[in-house]
């Protein structure tokens, strides 16, 4: 999905949805923006405030609308469940988030692209499906015929200071991850409103 500027849309949505804004340079120069914003606030509708959060949480996972969309509808139609919290689950569980959060891959891109490029393996099988949802019990590993190619040369040095979400139990000397449990929305951690973003679509 050809997305554009990460930069100029993160700071458009005021949030840094994308690796490269999550810096201290990115933070000061939105803190500075909204400084000046204080100073001549603009009024935005709730129809505007939800869809920034709406796309806040698509292009934090790199998804099309058409995509995005059917995630929404599926979580409010399941039954016995939180929407918020089914949505979430869902987006974490994609089998290139977890890539993800297992440290196999620098950014969510990277990591939709080793799957898509036959690098990962899904309980032993060759996955190439970024949206592949993953489950407790499931084991993501890299495909053995892949562990030595320059693309995970540097994954040593990263998962030197990298910690895995709780849900997933990493083992650093295999490079697998285990899913031990479902995905929790952490406040601290998230940058979009999943029940405005469910509001939006529920006009």
């Amino acid at each position: 999905m050809k997305i554009g500027p990460r930069y100029k849309i993160a700071r458009r949505l005021g949030a840094p949805i994308y690796e490269k804004t999550q810096n201290p340079k990115f933070a000061i120069r939105e803190a500075r923006r909204g400084r000046k914003e204080y100073k001549h606030p603009k009024q935005r509708s709730e129809f505007g405030i939800q869809l920034i959060e709406k796309q806040k949480a698509r292009l934090t996972y790199g998804m099309g609308e058409r995509q995005f969309g059917r995630y929404v509808e599926e979580s409010m139609t399941k039954k016995g469940v939180k929407p918020t919290e089914e949505l979430y689950t869902m987006l974490e569980s994609r089998l290139d988030n977890v890539v993800y959060r297992m440290g196999l891959a620098p950014t969510r891109a990277a990591a939709r692209q080793m799957v898509n490029h036959g690098h990962i393996n899904l309980n032993g099988k060759r996955v190439s499906i970024p949206s592949a949802q993953t489950k407790i019990g499931d084991v993501i590993s890299i495909r053995e015929r892949s562990v030595k190619k320059p693309l995970f040369g540097p994954l040593e040095e990263r998962l030197k200071t990298y910690t895995c979400p709780s849900w997933i139990k990493f083992d650093n000397e295999k490079k697998t991850g285990t899913i031990q449990g479902a995905p929790k929305a952490e406040p601290i951690n998230t940058v979009f409103n999943l029940a405005m973003v469910l509001e939006f679509y529920s006009r």
